[in-house]
């Protein structure tokens, strides 16, 4: 990276979820515009309620230290409300030229409409670019120009016969960095307080953000987790996750660049039930990405209007239990302890977790929604609620009301060794792994050879599975037929 002289032309460009060097459309436009002022902005205040939880904060603070590296030290942050902080911070600094990747949250949307407005009236460009999905949202429609609400349709007619994702693009080859010191409201990392020290997952040596994370995490799974992929994934003890999906969410790597490092390996596996079905994962992505965009509040509204009318329960011991690990149900205690101590939870634990609260538990939810988006360094506003509602049944293409997942032979099933399970539950691990999933039916004796005393070094179930179950069948029975 080399210096422009300095009667050339300055450019920003506001990095958001693209905290990346490579495969930045808009940083490449930037850089080729002029000199260089790279800025963060974590703006809060237009957030409001979907502002970053604590874990994607912790996540976010190593990212932006990684970026900066990058960088070579020249990011600038700031923290507050971007419609005040950009258009004065561009004056300021004399920028003739405005870039950011488009973001697809309706906040973030109407938000960035009026800065555009603010700049392009004070006589700045600006350019916006896609930088976050494989097919935009307003290209994927129906024949009949109407979004998707089914998955497969919106994959196999509407992405797949579109044209191919563009291919990934290199990082600048040159960028010449614009002086811009002791500006107003200029912070260090440190002062942003995105640290927050009672999350635990600040121990974990798994997770290592930044884009040469995201390409180390790429190369691991693309060696050693495509294979049997297809199956593997439902499995949470086995090696088949790619582990992207926080690398995607804030940008340290594209999906393009993901779709197209799988194509170049494809030859070299075996069949293609396995790059087939995680490119379907990806495009789960894109479809969230196109229900929140085309149904903004997806965060809080059933996209399926008979749902507004379901008895929801209000538990808030039963609630409580449920984030803590605490429900006495091994196979949802262990996903719950997962996701507090590492920020993220395998995907079938999640669908087994969020089930056993919204149909067991009978609790609302976007309760889980809102501990979720807490809680993962993932939490992504499209990808989080599609799957909540999904879950729940009260979105598109949702689960049918009857999908109950039990929790006990989901456990005997996906983690027959017990493995995952002992991991967060040591107090059960010298259950035999007959009783391990269900120990309220498992005889004294083995409890007691065990260590486990039911109510005591582990708790009682908050409910009876059986009996739950039939409570919410009757309740989405009757949803149905009103």
């Amino acid at each position: 990276m080399t210096k422009q002289p300095a009667r050339a032309p300055i450019s920003i460009h506001w990095f958001r979820q693209d905290l990346r060097l490579s495969d930045n459309p808009a940083l490449l436009a930037a850089a080729e515009a002029g000199r260089l002022i790279p800025v963060y902005i974590l703006d809060d205040e237009n957030a409001e309620e979907w502002k970053m939880g604590g874990a994607c904060r912790w996540w976010l603070h190593r990212s932006l230290s990684s970026l900066n590296d990058s960088l070579q030290g020249k990011l600038l942050l700031f923290q507050g409300n971007a419609e005040k902080i950009l258009p004065a911070f561009a004056e300021k600094a004399g920028a003739s030229t405005v870039t950011w990747n488009r973001c697809y949250e309706p906040w973030r949307i109407q938000r960035d409409k009026k800065i555009k407005a603010t700049l392009t009236s004070g006589g700045i460009d600006v350019i916006s670019k896609n930088g976050t999905l494989l097919w935009e949202p307003w290209e994927v429609l129906k024949s009949d120009g109407t979004p998707y609400r089914v998955f497969t349709p919106f994959y196999r007619k509407g992405c797949l016969n579109r044209p191919s994702p563009r291919k990934p693009l290199k990082a600048p080859s040159k960028i010449g960095f614009a002086e811009a010191k002791d500006m107003k409201g200029q912070l260090t990392l440190s002062d942003m307080g995105l640290d927050p020290s009672h999350w635990s997952i600040k121990k974990s040596p798994d997770w290592v953000p930044g884009e040469t994370g995201a390409q180390d995490a790429l190369t691991q799974f693309l060696d050693n987790g495509i294979n049997g992929y297809k199956d593997g994934r439902n499995f949470p003890a086995a090696e088949n996750c790619s582990h992207l999906s926080p690398h995607l969410h804030f940008g340290e790597i594209s999906p393009h660049q993901v779709w197209y490092a799988l194509a170049f390996r494809e030859h070299l596996l075996e069949g293609d039930e396995d790059p087939d079905h995680f490119r379907m994962e990806l495009a789960w992505r894109e479809f969230s990405y196109s229900l929140l965009y085309h149904n903004p509040e997806l965060p809080k509204k059933n996209l399926q209007d008979k749902f507004d009318l379901f008895p929801w329960r209000k538990d808030e011991d039963a609630l409580r239990a449920w984030q803590q690990g605490k429900t006495g149900i091994p196979f949802v205690d262990a996903g719950m302890r997962e996701l507090w101590q590492t920020g993220s939870m395998h995907n079938r634990v999640r669908m087994v977790t969020a089930s056993f609260l919204v149909k067991n538990l009978m609790i609302d939810w976007r309760e889980g929604e809102r501990w979720f988006w807490d809680c993962l360094i993932d939490a992504d506003l499209a990808n989080n609620s599609a799957s909540w509602q999904w879950v729940a049944g009260s979105g598109a293409d949702a689960a049918p009301y009857f999908r109950i997942f039990n929790p006990a032979t989901q456990g005997v099933r996906f983690d027959p060794k017990g493995d995952y399970t002992r991991q967060y539950l040591p107090e059960l691990a010298a259950l035999p792994d007959k009783w391990l999933f269900n120990p309220w039916d498992a005889p004294a004796d083995v409890l007691k050879e065990a260590n486990v005393v039911l109510g005591e070094t582990y708790p009682h179930p908050i409910d009876d599975l059986k009996s739950s179950r039939r409570r919410a069948l009757d309740a989405f029975s009757e949803l149905k037929d009103g």
